[in-house]
Formats: structure tokens, C-alpha cells, sequence
């Protein structure tokens, strides 16, 4: 599972359940009832919009914070045993990385859109964010796998720690302790965050189950290497429809007749999809009133700038798709330049015996039209993956009233990659405070 790629599926298989592997047709099967029981499942790529800052990313400035305090590795931080004896870093990390820092995201909004339409059978997400809570989706439809920061206790005698004094803590990044006090207990208080050694919450086991009952499963933002949860998407009955939107395809999807890929950013592709319901302007609107205009601003000029970093990237690619090939263009030349300096007073007889009919300079040899087809060819793939970029800007932008795109949906795992993609059953790994 998880990154272990099934078969793509052939453009000839015939769909079961939808009429073609397309958001068109998803929303169709939504619209026409048949998808009443919707599941959904939420990595890191979600809230990539809303700033969750990157764990290692020396830009972020978390690393460079994490790196002052001498842990042994990154991910220690997460780490049990490590903060039984040394919980600051955590608290360091927890300081800007705390709920209420953050605003929720179109595909927020857009889960919660599904449940007050009565849609919503379960979500199940590995985000610590709480930014599922934020955007109003009823926290009995939330299957947090990986705990969050919306509830906290004693991690000695489980003695719950309220609220309000976690917040003055993790404001001054400074460590609680246990409520009863020194005299009955003086242990660490950590928020309920599945740690490396701990074991996932009881709720993911009781509900994993309810995957077996969608009419249809969306996949947002994840990079299906944190197990048990990277297992979910394999619950899904035959026939039911998964429609994967993430930046690359990932684990199985793709691999059936009725999967849908929407390869990019998470809140351009739930975008297309509220287009196709006929739903954009009540998600726009629902998502304006939630973050404020201010944040909303802030999320579709982060993706505009993200978008030209894509198309930057894109324009990169074809420039040493160019260079590749005329490199090998010198490189046939090379190869046939001493049989053509042999053969030359040869072609030229034969020229000569043909009527001095020479091949005109503006005809092609084999060898150079093969070039030019495949210069072609890269060209087109480049500008064909500028134009997506460009489009889905162009598509987000006419929807928004500022005329600009959201954040892209690159993964922006608040984990490292040393621990991001297993789990042992000791317990589970965390990805990230945006999960993923």
C-alpha cells in the first residue's frame, strides 16, 4: 500500500458506476441521488492553503527553531519516550502551530457544505489541525486517526488539563503540568496527538468499517504513506466511485474503472468539482464569511504566487527538453558524420546522374524530422502543462471576486520524512499538523 502503485487503468476499460472517469460525472452521480453515503479522507494537501508552515523547510522558520534545541533528529519531537524527558521542543513546535492560528480552506468548506447537505458519512483525516472543527463540520462526522490539539490530558494519570490554561501554556511555548499538582501528580500534560509509541485512537478502529458503506470517497491532499490510514481507501467497495485530488497520483487510485484522478492543488480541484454541482458561489460565499475577506485574500495570492512558481518550473522543463534534444541532434550529427563524408561524393554522383537533382535545403533527412517530431513532442507536453497551470488559475480566478487562484496543494507535511511514511504496532506516526 501506500506509495506501492497498482496499474493504472486503461483508457478503453469501460466505467461501472459513473458515466466517464471525470468530476462531470461525479457530480452527476451526486446530483442524480445515487450518492448519498459520501466518505472522505484528508491528508496535509488540504491545508496547505491556510500557512500550515512545513517541518523541515528552513524557511519556515520551525526547523531552525527545532534545530536550537539539539534534538537528536527531527522527528523526535513527536516522539514518547523523548517527551517524557525533554516535552519543550514540543511546546516550541505546539506555539505556532496551535488552532487558532490558522483559517480554514475552500476544501474545508467544502466537507462541511457536504455535511449540512446531508452527504457527509464520515470524514477521516490525519491533520492535528482542528481545522476541520473551525470549518463547521460536526465533530461526530470527524474521525481524527491522529488525534489533534482540541483535547489534552496528564500522560502519567490521563487526567484531563482544560482548555484555557492549555492555551496560556502553548502561547509562552512553556510546559504544562498535571492539574491534581506535585503532591498527587506531576506528570507532563501533551495534547492528544498520537505520538511514535502510541497507539491510534479506538474511534478510527470502530469507524474504519463504514468505508465498506460509501457511495462514493474522495481523497484530498494525502500521500496514503501513513499506515493504518493509507489502508482506507482499500475498503471501498467494488464499483463505488474514488476520486483522488492531490498534486500526484498515490497508493491504488487510478487503478480501477471507476477512479477519478484530479491531479493539482486541492482547492482548484475542489473547485471544479463545486462547478460542476452548481455549487461554486455558495462554497465561495460560505468560505468568504468563515476566513473573512483578509484571509481570503491572503490564501488566492498565496496560490497565484505558488502558480508561478509552477509555471516557472514548466518553462525550466521545456528549456532543457530543448538543450536534450539538440544535444542529441549534435549527437546523431556526430554518429553520421563520418559515414556522410564517405558516402558524400557517392551521394553526389548520384545526384549528378539523377539530373543534378540535390535534396532542397528546406527538406528534412530521416534522422533530422525524427528530431524535429521529437522536439515537438516536448514542447507540446511543456506548454500543455503551462496551460493546465494556467487554466486552473484562470478557472479559480473567475470564481473568486478578486480575480486570483488559491494556494497550490504541494504537500506540506509538518513531519519529517523519517517518520511520515511508517508506522510500526507500537503506534502511529504522525505526518504533520497538516496530517498527510
Amino acid at each position: 500500500m501506500g506509495q506501492e502503485h497498482s496499474a493504472i487503468v486503461s483508457d478503453d476499460t469501460p466505467t461501472e458506476t459513473l458515466r466517464e472517469r471525470s468530476l462531470a460525472a461525479v457530480a452527476e452521480h451526486i446530483k442524480s441521488g445515487k450518492a448519498r453515503r459520501i466518505v472522505v479522507m484528508t491528508g496535509a494537501g488540504i491545508s496547505t492553503a491556510a500557512g500550515i508552515p512545513d517541518f523541515r523547510s528552513p524557511e519556515t522558520g520551525l526547523y531552525a527553531n527545532l534545530a536550537k534545541l539539539n534534538l537528536p533528529r527531527p522527528e523526535a519531537v513527536f516522539d514518547l519516550p523523548f517527551f517524557r524527558t525533554n516535552p519543550k521542543p514540543f511546546y516550541v513546535l505546539a506555539k505556532d502551530l496551535y488552532p487558532g492560528n490558522f483559517h480554514p480552506t475552500v476544501s474545508h468548506v467544502f466537507i462541511s457544505l457536504l455535511a449540512k447537505k446531508g452527504l457527509l458519512h464520515q470524514l477521516f483525516t490525519q491533520n492535528i489541525d482542528c481545522l476541520e472543527r473551525a470549518a463547521g463540520i460536526p465533530s461526530e462526522l470527524i474521525v481524527e486517526a491522529h488525534g489533534s490539539f482540541a483535547t489534552q490530558r496528564c500522560i502519567e494519570c490521563r487526567t484531563p488539563y482544560p482548555d484555557d490554561l492549555m492555551r496560556e501554556h502553548v502561547s509562552r511555548a512553556q510546559v504544562p503540568r498535571c492539574i491534581r499538582g506535585p503532591t498527587e501528580c506531576d506528570g507532563f500534560v501533551k495534547p492528544d496527538i498520537v505520538f511514535f509509541h502510541e497507539a491510534l485512537p479506538t474511534l478510527f478502529y470502530d469507524r474504519k468499517d463504514l468505508v465498506d458503506h460509501a457511495d462514493l470517497a474522495l481523497v484530498l491532499g494525502t500521500s496514503l504513506q501513513v499506515h493504518p490510514f493509507a489502508g482506507l481507501p482499500e475498503y471501498v467497495r467494488e464499483g463505488v466511485p474514488r476520486v483522488l485530488f492531490n498534486m500526484e497520483r498515490v497508493g491504488s487510485l487510478g487503478s480501477l474503472a471507476d477512479d477519478v484522478l484530479e491531479l493539482g492543488d486541492c482547492d482548484g480541484g475542489i473547485r471544479k468539482l463545486a462547478d460542476e454541482l452548481g455549487w461554486s458561489d455558495e462554497l465561495e460565499a460560505e468560505w468568504r464569511k468563515l476566513v473573512g475577506e483578509e484571509e481570503a485574500q491572503r490564501q488566492l495570492s498565496g496560490r497565484r504566487k505558488r502558480q508561478e512558481v509552477l509555471q516557472d518550473e514548466v518553462s525550466r522543463l521545456a528549456d532543457e527538453v530543448d538543450k536534450s534534444l539538440t544535444l542529441t541532434d549534435r549527437g546523431v550529427a556526430n554518429e553520421t558524420g563520418s559515414t556522410t563524408e564517405t558516402t558524400g561524393v557517392a551521394r553526389r554522383s548520384s545526384d549528378a546522374s539523377a539530373g543534378g537533382r540535390s535534396r532542397p535545403n528546406n527538406t528534412a533527412t530521416p534522422a533530422e524530422a525524427h528530431q524535429e517530431k521529437a522536439k515537438e513532442e516536448g514542447r507540446e507536453e511543456a506548454e500543455e502543462t503551462r496551460q493546465e497551470s494556467t487554466d486552473l488559475d484562470t478557472s479559480d480566478g473567475a470564481r473568486a471576486s478578486a480575480g486570483a487562484g488559491s494556494e497550490s496543494g504541494q504537500r506540506n507535511d509538518i513531519a519529517a520524512d523519517g517518520f511520515s511514511g511508517k508506522q510500526d504496532t507500537a503506534g502511529a506516526a504522525i505526518e504533520g499538523v497538516g496530517g498527510a
